[in-house]
């Protein structure tokens, strides 16, 4: 069967392209760009070429440079280009060369395919590349994703190619007789990806001549079982994760009991938690430690997961600087701790039937025994205040875990301290005793937690 017959099937298959809209096609100028720009401006697509110059292989990335514009010249094709400093860039965000280069290139791709009002960009993956990526991956410890390569469509990225071989490839452009360029790092083990291609699938067919096109079958049988698969994880996942509102951010929440009755726990809480970044190492080991006691916890780099009274609960990791923020009470006043936590101070003279607020938004100090400037601050750690009602002093930490609050109601906990560091009120939950206002008190502090109202200091 001819190639152009497998790709076009392949297309409509899975409704990629459309001959009514525009697209980006990545060009470098080896085999497979090449074959795939032939390949859909043969079959009647609008598209145009992109070439990214990446400076890293001397004059040889010049002459693919001028090999990929002089092709879309002949082919009547229009073409762009830009020049990255990619070992600079590297350096700067302290990451591969590899892997500066992947985002170099695609988010060149992406701003181009924006200014140019383009549906989306092809690039030119073929069958041998989803077999590499499945062995890296694989290498590496992957879940059950990893198995089933790279997907045709991966939101704007299309893979028009993923249908045919790198044979099927060289022998097309053997027949358009078309030359193409070949990237001299290709040819050597100095990457994974090099290794696998050059050493290791060889190695394979050794032992199997169809091992590649064994796996790339797999890999589609795959892709089909990951739907099944997909669609009663995500059914799990409807039913056992609940999203609440606390602290001004999201939380989510998940019963152990549910989830140890599911089938394979550790892989429903894979599904659950990975896209909040936990790693496969992590999952295995919060997996293990399910039962574990209130407050054990584990942080990627964007979420905290903590194991709480039975049930797992997942926030956005507060940074450092807020944790560490203070605001300075120097009079009374309305101050603006966060856009819905706004707090008035007044004063007022203690007059016959004055009842004391018992609200969490409202208390009422002595004012004599309150010396400004007033800090609200986060709860540091051996933080101790006399409940109110109390003789002896208690730490908050153990307080908080006496009222049943979780590990982030205490990393969101706010205090109110004096001059002398004393603390005044464990915000919203409890005053300190040593300030209550008395019988012989004369004259009251009011603290008020607005919400969010716009007002500045006064």
């Amino acid at each position: 069967m001819k190639i152009e017959t497998i790709v076009k099937a392949f297309i409509a298959q899975h409704r990629l392209l459309d001959q009514r809209k525009k697209y980006l096609v990545a060009l470098s100028g080896g085999a497979d760009s090449v074959a795939l720009l032939l390949l859909l401006s043969g079959m009647g697509y609008d598209v145009e070429a992109a070439h990214c110059n990446f400076k890293l292989r001397g004059q040889e990335s010049d002459r693919d440079e001028f090999f990929c514009q002089s092709l879309c010249q002949k082919l009547q094709i229009p073409f762009h280009t830009i020049h990255f400093d990619t070992l600079s860039y590297a350096e700067l965000h302290k990451i591969s060369i590899e892997m500066a280069a992947r985002e170099l290139r695609y988010r060149y791709f992406e701003n181009l395919r924006k200014d140019l009002n383009m549906e989306g960009i092809c690039v030119a993956h073929h069958s041998d590349d989803n077999v590499e990526t499945l062995l890296i991956n694989l290498i590496r410890g992957t879940g059950f994703n990893g198995l089933t390569g790279m997907s045709p469509q991966n939101n704007r990225v299309l893979r028009p190619l993923l249908c045919i071989n790198r044979s099927d490839i060289e022998l097309y452009l053997e027949q358009k007789k078309q030359d193409y360029v070949t990237d001299s790092t290709n040819l050597t083990t100095d990457f994974t990806r090099n290794k696998i291609r050059l050493e290791l699938i060889p190695l394979l067919q050794q032992i199997n001549s169809g091992a590649v096109c064994n796996i790339s079958k797999t890999i589609t049988r795959l892709n089909e079982a990951s739907k099944l698969l997909n669609t009663t994880l995500e059914t799990l996942s409807t039913q056992l994760v609940h999203r609440v509102f606390l602290h001004r951010t999201q939380c989510i929440s998940v019963s152990i009991n549910a989830l140890l009755q599911t089938s394979s726990p550790e892989y429903v809480l894979f599904y659950i938690i990975q896209p909040f970044g936990f790693t496969p190492a992590q999952v295995e080991q919060i997996a293990s430690h399910l039962h574990a006691h209130t407050g054990k916890h584990w942080v990627s780099a964007t979420h905290t997961l903590v194991i709480d009274r039975g049930m797992l609960l997942i926030e956005p990791t507060l940074a450092p600087e807020e944790l560490s923020r203070e605001m300075r009470i120097p009079e009374e006043g309305v101050y603006v701790f966060a856009s819905d936590r706004t707090f008035r101070f007044t004063s007022g003279i203690i007059e016959a039937g004055f009842a004391p607020g018992k609200q969490p938004h409202l208390v009422h100090l002595d004012k004599a025994k309150v010396v400004f400037p007033l800090i609200l601050r986060h709860l540091h750690t051996g933080d101790r205040f006399v409940p109110f009602g109390m003789n002896a002093s208690q730490l908050i930490s153990d307080y908080l875990t006496d009222r049943k609050r979780s590990f982030f109601d205490k990393q969101h906990q706010l205090v109110l301290t004096d001059a002398h560091n004393r603390i005044l009120w464990l915000v919203g939950e409890r005053t300190d005793n040593r300030f209550r206002i008395e019988n012989n008190s004369k004259a009251y502090l009011q603290i008020e937690i607005l919400g969010d109202v716009n007002l500045t200091n006064q």
